[in-house]
């Protein structure tokens, strides 16, 4: 690893950690040259497959947008931030696992509803009304029936 401060390209590490989490893991590096230290961190390059819009566009996958969906649907709801986590690394988990270098978006928004519908009801109808383009008054009587059986 090249040095950030003098540009030297032998630098030697000092000290290995494996983050609490587990997810990366933190070097402490020191320089051969200047002697500075600086700190990196080594983390796991995951490729999710690119998602087929309805219009048969296809997008790259993006957990912001994800993690946004899903926030939104649980506004005001009493699901903690940690339930939210679980609940995206388990959609993300199910892409990783799929194998596939393209997945439909209407199969990632199943997978959204899955989740939503085991964290909060009311989350999973507000989200369902969305995803599903719901028409009248009917539509939502049918789903609030489903999600009461």
């Amino acid at each position: 690893m090249k040095c950030p401060f003098c540009s030297h390209p032998d630098t030697q590490v000092v000290e290995t950690r494996v983050a609490e989490e587990g997810d990366f893991i933190r070097r402490r590096r020191q320089c051969g040259a200047c002697e500075k230290r600086f700190t990196t961190y080594e983390r796991p390059e995951l490729s999710f497959p690119s998602i087929i819009k309805k219009d048969g566009r296809r997008a790259e996958y993006k957990p912001d947008k994800l993690a946004a969906s899903l926030n939104l649907a649980l506004r005001k709801r009493p699901v903690s931030t940690e339930q939210i986590d679980a609940a995206i690394a388990r959609i993300e988990e199910k892409l990783l696992n799929q194998g596939q270098r393209e997945i439909a978006s209407n199969r990632l928004g199943e997978w959204v509803m899955r989740e939503l519908k085991k964290l909060d009801k009311v989350a999973y109808v507000r989200f369902a009304s969305v995803y599903r383009s719901f028409e009248d008054i009917d539509d939502f009587k049918t789903l609030v029936d489903e999600v009461r059986r």
